[in-house]
Parts: C-alpha cells; sequence; structure tokens
C-alpha cells in the first residue's frame, strides 16, 4: 500500500490525526472537525487512538473541551419529502461509450422516450407538497436527453409556471455527451439557468476511444465544436466538463488543464467503478495513480490560489468547501430521499443510475413513493448500517459510497478515497492558514485553529 492510503487508514472510527508542515491536527468524525494540536496534546491523542480502552480518547475530548453531542442520528429518517427529480427523457442514445452503466443509454430494455404526459406529471409530482420559499431542481438526464429536447423545453416551461404559482424556486440541469447541441439550446439553458454538464473523457483521442459513436468514430471535435457557443455564453448558465475515469485515460492533469483552456466552468472527475459489462473498471492500481494523479492537481489548485489565480478544479473545491462547512452526512447524497430518478414510462427509482433496476425501485409518478420501500431504503443504505463504513473516521463526509456502485460492486475505492480526503485535509489548512479571504468563501469556523 502506497503512503497516502497508510497515513490515511482507519485507526479509530471517531477521529484522525493528521500532520501539516510537521504540526498535529485532529480531524473528528463527529460534526466533521478540524483542531490544531500542540505536539504534546497529539502525542496523547496518538496513543488514544484505537486503544482498546476506548474511553481513553472519549476522556481527551472531553479535557480538551472537544466533546459534542452526535451530529447524527443513529435512527435513519423513515422519508423525505421529494425536492428533485431527474427525468430520463430519453432512454437511448448516439453514442457506444465503453462503460455505459445506462447500457447504451437503454437500461437493458427497448429504446424509449417520455411522453409529455409523464414529464408533466413529474413535475406536478415534484412540486406537490413544495412550500413558498424552497427550492427544487429539475434535472434531465438519458441516455442522451436532446433526443427529446421538445419534452425537455415543455417540463422547463411546466416546472416555471408551478414556480410562480407555489413561490418555490426551481433550478434546473441536464447532462449531455454534448452532441446534438445547438445554439438555440444554449440561449435556452442561459435563458432559465441551467447547470450544463458535458460528458467529456480526455482530449483528443484519448476522449475518442472511450466516448465514440456506435459506428466507432470519433466525438471530440463533434463535442467541442457544439459546446464552444455555450461556453461563450455563460453567464446565468454554468457549462461543466465530467470526466469518467478508466484505467485508459488516467492523465488527469493533462485533461484537467486542456478542459480548462476550452472555457469550462468547472472540471471534475469521477473513476468508473461499476459497468454492466465490467469494461473500464477501476482496480486497486488503477485507484492508487488515479489519487497521485488527483494530488497532483489538487497541488496545482493551491498553487493557484497561491497566486490569486482562479483554476476551477471541482473536485478539489467541493471537498475543501465540504470540509469548511463541516459537512457531516449519513448518506453519499440524496438519493433513494429527496432526490428520485422517473424513468422513461414514469417508474421512481432511487436515483438516475437505477432506472428499471428493481434494487433501486421506489414507486411510480403516477401512484407516488411506496413509503415503506423508501423507509427499508433508508434504512438499509444508512451508512452506519453498512460495513466497513461504520468503523471509518472518513464516514460522514463520503457517505458510504454511490449506492448504485455499491450495490453492484461493493467498494474497491475505500483507501482512494481516505487518501485524497486525508490529502484535502492538509490542503484545506494550508490554504486556510494563508488564503482564508480568496479559496472559499463563507464565515470562518471557529473550530480550526491552526498553528
Amino acid at each position: 500500500m502506497s503512503p497516502l492510503p497508510l497515513a490515511s487508514y482507519p485507526v479509530d472510527r471517531r477521529a484522525h490525526l493528521f500532520d501539516v508542515d510537521g504540526a498535529a491536527h485532529l480531524f473528528l468524525t463527529n460534526g466533521s472537525r478540524v483542531y490544531g494540536l500542540p505536539d504534546d496534546d497529539a502525542s496523547r491523542v496518538r496513543a488514544a487512538l484505537g486503544d482498546t480502552d476506548t474511553t481513553r480518547l472519549d476522556r481527551l475530548l472531553v479535557e480538551f473541551g472537544l466533546d459534542a453531542p452526535p451530529y447524527i442520528e443513529a435512527t435513519p429518517p423513515a422519508s423525505f419529502p421529494t425536492r428533485a427529480l431527474s427525468l430520463a427523457v430519453a432512454q437511448k442514445c448516439n453514442l457506444g461509450c465503453t462503460y455505459c452503466y445506462a447500457q447504451g443509454g437503454e437500461f437493458g430494455s427497448a429504446a424509449r422516450s417520455m411522453d409529455l404526459d409523464t414529464a408533466l406529471a413529474s413535475v406536478e409530482r415534484l412540486f406537490e407538497r413544495v412550500r413558498a420559499g424552497e427550492r427544487v431542481n429539475l434535472a434531465f438526464l438519458g441516455g442522451e436527453p436532446l433526443a427529446n429536447r421538445e419534452i425537455i423545453v415543455a417540463a422547463t416551461r411546466h416546472a416555471l409556471q408551478r414556480s410562480q404559482a407555489t413561490g418555490a424556486d426551481v433550478g434546473f440541469s441536464i447532462t449531455t455527451n454534448g452532441t446534438l447541441l445547438t445554439v438555440e439550446d444554449g440561449a435556452f439553458f442561459e435563458q432559465h439557468g441551467f447547470a450544463v454538464t458535458i460528458s467529456l473523457d480526455g482530449i483528443g483521442e484519448v476522449h475518442d476511444q472511450q466516448r465514440p459513436t456506435k459506428a466507432g468514430r470519433g466525438t471530440f471535435e463533434r463535442i467541442v465544436a457544439r459546446v464552444a457557443p455555450l461556453l461563450a455564453m455563460q453567464r446565468r448558465m454554468q457549462v461543466t466538463a465530467r470526466v469518467t475515469v478508466t484505467p485508459a485515460n488516467l492523465r488527469l492533469r493533462e485533461t484537467l488543464d486542456g478542459l480548462i483552456d476550452l472555457g469550462f466552468h468547472s472540471v471534475g472527475f469521477s473513476p468508473m467503478l461499476a459497468s454492466p459489462s465490467g469494461r473500464g473498471e477501476m482496480a486497486g492500481d488503477d485507484m492508487m495513480e488515479m489519487l497521485r494523479q488527483m494530488i497532483d492537481c489538487g497541488q496545482a489548485f493551491e498553487e493557484a490560489v497561491t497566486n490569486g489565480r482562479p483554476y476551477p478544479f471541482a473536485n478539489m473545491a467541493t471537498a475543501l468547501a465540504e470540509i469548511h462547512r463541516g459537512t457531516h452526512r449519513p448518506y453519499p447524497c440524496g438519493a433513494g430521499g429527496p432526490y428520485l430518478g422517473v424513468s422513461a414510462e414514469g417508474g421512481l427509482f432511487a436515483c438516475h443510475r437505477f432506472v428499471n433496476d428493481e434494487n433501486g425501485r421506489l414507486g411510480a409518478i403516477d401512484s407516488g413513493v411506496e413509503n415503506d420501500r423508501q423507509r427499508d431504503w433508508l434504512a438499509e443504505r444508512h451508512v452506519d448500517a453498512q460495513s466497513p463504513c461504520r468503523n471509518c473516521w472518513a464516514r460522514y463526509l463520503c457517505g458510504g459510497g454511490c449506492h448504485h456502485e455499491v450495490i453492484a460492486r461493493g467498494r474497491p475505492a475505500c483507501d482512494y478515497i481516505r487518501g485524497w480526503l486525508h490529502y484535502c485535509l492538509q490542503a484545506y489548512v494550508r490554504l486556510w492558514s494563508k488564503h482564508s479571504d480568496s479559496f472559499i468563501t463563507g464565515p470562518r469556523p471557529s473550530e480550526v485553529a491552526v498553528g
């Protein structure tokens, strides 16, 4: 095992001790809090971590004034109001990506498109119990959602009408392969402030090898040409690049800098952990190389901040923001709770990745969420009900990993995730101590003591 995973290995579920330029710092799982420690106190904590006498660390936290009631409820919620829906408006696709979780966009069944009635009923369901001042989000996915452009436009306009009628705010997003984009699409997304995510897996041939057409032709140049007008006009909308990482495209810094140079608002990486065919899945050595590459990108982010330059590396910005807020959560995302996916025929699923998968079926648009199934889902997927998560210091930052990937393949990425979070904690302390006003927004957290 390489040094970073060793340094981030879970010794105690309650805390993680890490060094920054020779100074000890303590991350407390409860509340995701970060503290600087004098050397003597750090030595005492180090001795207490993992001690068979589990009260030893608890007593030290009381002595240091760092104890706190639990931030996470041990009992999972029975239900959530729906506040975000993703509509699989087109369960079909014009590409032949080597690893597609949606099996060519069709989710293992015949290609189909969502009809108008289902789309409008989904919007009604989204606004069903919303109150004035609350915010909901409507997302469009596929397959390739722009293969059913008319439904996207109709659902967006209906959502805006419901927003005006209820006093609730609504946000919009779309994830697209970019091959069907038009200038008119860009104008529509800009008008309504869409978050637009473009799937791009590298620069030039690197992308083409992973995301060709069904006939095997490259798509990079075509996508860049179609995205260019959106990058030029983005003001209200934000155009982000999402890179799926496989063993074939691990030169992340080259990809990151290339996509930033094209003008993307931000760029993020996600490892391919579970594909229907097994193609493109990341294994242990691949994950360690990805960790090294991610840290290289993170160090470029730190350098940019130090020199007052923007560097829109989404993974780093998100991690720093969550550490800054003290984010602590029992789930990795809203899937199965406030966020649900809608299939083309109107089934309700835990998220867009579970469309047509019985493991994640939670109801239907016409009849609503099945409360018993949602309650069971929330209980089973709670991070403290997961093994080995319940014994990991990073569990409330990680949330236990993508539900779909975990159910399909287990947890091959735990060392990578902990190694990345360990580095991000170090980077957070470094940047906060020197650049607190420039690298992140929000109030200074009173918990952090640096130096």
